[in-house]
């Protein structure tokens, strides 16, 4: 106990903070009494004993690696960046599949998957990429709708952060991306003209078409290349206010 106090000490005064500091008492209470540590002296517990403050966490029922299920019980109404799951060490994902699984064919995934497996995010460094980051399309956040509905899980490439034009043979073709303005984030359709960019949602969407100074007011973050949706849970859209409705003359402009 003089040894963690001594430590701990130690650790308090390069912080200058006495919070840091674990007394021989208090550590005889939190491991007699059950006394819950501040996050400050759990830091320090964690570095004395040299473990991971997550495993610290778990054992007060704080698991870090069990985040997501509470990630869809709250749904921010406008959209942004999504870090939290950069926090877990590992995650649960299917290490074994039916042998009659076929790619190209429609089918329900959960049924052709025979084992699922807690797998330490580092063994899936192979498919990192540095350019890559993860977006939410917020619960009140229209703009691509409907093929983009409110709630879904946006993977984003950094590096294609350019307006590309040509000719698309369908919306599915038209590449979307997320970008962020002075209000926020938003994931939709974009087109050049001079100095300004058109911020364009679907055409069935309620939103209205924007025109902003670029990069001024509007960057291009990238460009969305994957997403993840749950069907059937967001609200519907005359729930919406007549005021957020696109004004004839806005949707004219890219006409």
């Amino acid at each position: 106990m003089r040894d963690v106090e001594t430590a701990s000490a130690r650790i308090a005064e390069r912080h200058r903070n006495d919070e840091f500091a674990v007394s021989p008492s208090r550590l005889s209470d939190i491991e007699t009494k059950g006394l819950v540590p501040s996050i400050f002296r759990l830091y320090s517990l964690a570095i004395i004993y040299r473990r991971d403050i997550r495993d610290l966490l778990a054992w007060y029922g704080v698991d870090v690696n069990a985040s997501v299920p509470d990630v869809k019980l709250s749904l921010p109404p406008r959209s942004h960046r999504c870090e939290i799951l950069q926090s877990a060490s590992a995650v649960q994902m299917p290490t074994r599949l039916d042998p009659a699984f076929d790619p190209r064919r429609t089918g329900n995934l959960g049924r052709m998957v025979e084992q699922w497996g807690l797998v330490p995010l580092t063994y899936l460094a192979q498919f990192a990429s540095d350019h890559y980051f993860y977006g939410y399309i917020g619960s009140e956040d229209f703009t691509m709708y409907p093929i983009l509905p409110p709630g879904t899980f946006l993977q984003i490439d950094e590096s294609r952060n350019k307006i590309v034009h040509g000719m698309w043979r369908s919306e599915y073709e038209r590449p979307i991306y997320f970008v962020e303005t002075r209000e926020g984030y938003t994931c939709c359709w974009c087109t050049m003209k001079g100095e300004n960019i058109i911020l364009q949602p679907h055409s069935l969407s309620p939103a209205p078409v924007r025109i902003l100074r670029h990069p001024q007011s509007a960057e291009v973050i990238g460009q969305v290349v994957g997403i993840a949706l749950k069907l059937g849970e967001w609200r519907p859209l005359e729930s919406l206010s007549s005021d957020a409705k696109p004004d004839s003359k806005e949707r004219a402009v890219l006409n």
